[in-house]
């Protein structure tokens, strides 16, 4: 079901996507080509994925999800971008490709993601591409300016730079998952809640709980693929967190423990979906390939 499903979504995310990433001037073609090399080569869309079930797990379309897709999948690129840099991460591959620095230049690349980050916040806004009221999309808005800025995803890279060849314990490193990598996520499944224009406080506090589970799990997940997978499979350099002497769960924990600890978040976020009905399928079926995925 989720493979059906993940292709619908990620070809409805890109048609978008492409739309939003044509130059509106001839000088601007350079920059416009990164961007849409750091958007659309590839990528699983999980982030849109979570918005379309969550809208569609509280009745709402796909239509009404299509403005905050594309926004938190622009975040998301922008974020990748900036994390490859020589100054955070330096990585030279990902997605199988050389990162945006590399294939452009370093210049490029940031005003590329400095391009991305401002166009979500521009396509979350405009009226046209969400059909909701207006007092909705301010919420909408406020909700992925946390999840991004320095109380979110901002801060969690900030976190993560600065524990480099650091010991961590097990609540300082979900503290910073939760920042780095759980933050987007959490706001994908807020965002396609509210999108759907059906979304109690029961309902919103349910896919939060669920939300929080699998964005840790992401994480877990990404840290045993860095030990277990390869290169090739990656589209990014295997052993690199070992390699920069990050702290990571198989560290921390040893590899088993970190795979039964994956199965567990998998198991809260499933739980939290319990009073769901089956319209919250594809939500339930994203939590196991979280925690089964190979790349």
């Amino acid at each position: 079901m989720i493979a059906a499903y993940q292709a619908q979504c990620q070809a409805r995310a890109d048609t978008a996507l492409s739309e939003l990433l044509v130059a509106p001037l001839s000088e601007l073609e350079r920059l416009y080509a990164a961007m849409r090399y750091s958007v659309v080569n590839g990528g699983k869309r999980i982030r849109p994925l979570l918005v379309y079930a969550a809208c569609e797990a509280l009745g709402g379309t796909a239509e009404q999800a299509d403005g905050a897709a594309c926004a938190v999948e622009l975040i998301h690129a922008y974020s990748l971008v900036h994390d490859d840099l020589p100054a955070m991460d330096d990585d030279d591959l990902r997605r199988g490709l050389p990162t945006t620095h590399i294939a452009f230049d370093q210049a490029t690349a940031i005003l590329a993601g400095d391009g991305l980050q401002t166009l979500a916040f521009e396509v979350l806004a405009d009226g046209s591409r969400n059909p909701q009221d207006a007092d909705t999309r301010l919420r909408m808005l406020s909700t992925l300016a946390r999840a991004a800025g320095s109380a979110g995803m901002v801060g969690g890279q900030a976190f993560d730079l600065g524990s480099v060849g650091h010991k961590l314990d097990q609540s300082a490193l979900e503290l910073m998952h939760r920042h780095k990598t759980g933050a987007l996520i959490e706001a994908s499944v807020s965002l396609g809640a509210l999108a759907s224009g059906q979304a109690d406080a029961r309902a919103l506090a349910a896919l939060a709980s669920y939300a929080q589970a699998i964005g840790l799990a992401f994480q877990v997940q990404d840290d045993i693929l860095d030990v277990e997978s390869d290169t090739a499979t990656l589209g990014k350099r295997q052993g690199a967190d070992i390699a920069r002497d990050k702290p990571t769960y198989p560290a921390l924990l040893g590899l088993e423990a970190a795979k039964a600890y994956a199965l567990a978040l998998r198991d809260q976020a499933l739980t939290a979906l319990q009073t769901f009905d089956s319209r919250a399928e594809p939500l339930r079926a994203l939590a196991h390939f979280i925690v089964a995925r190979r790349s």
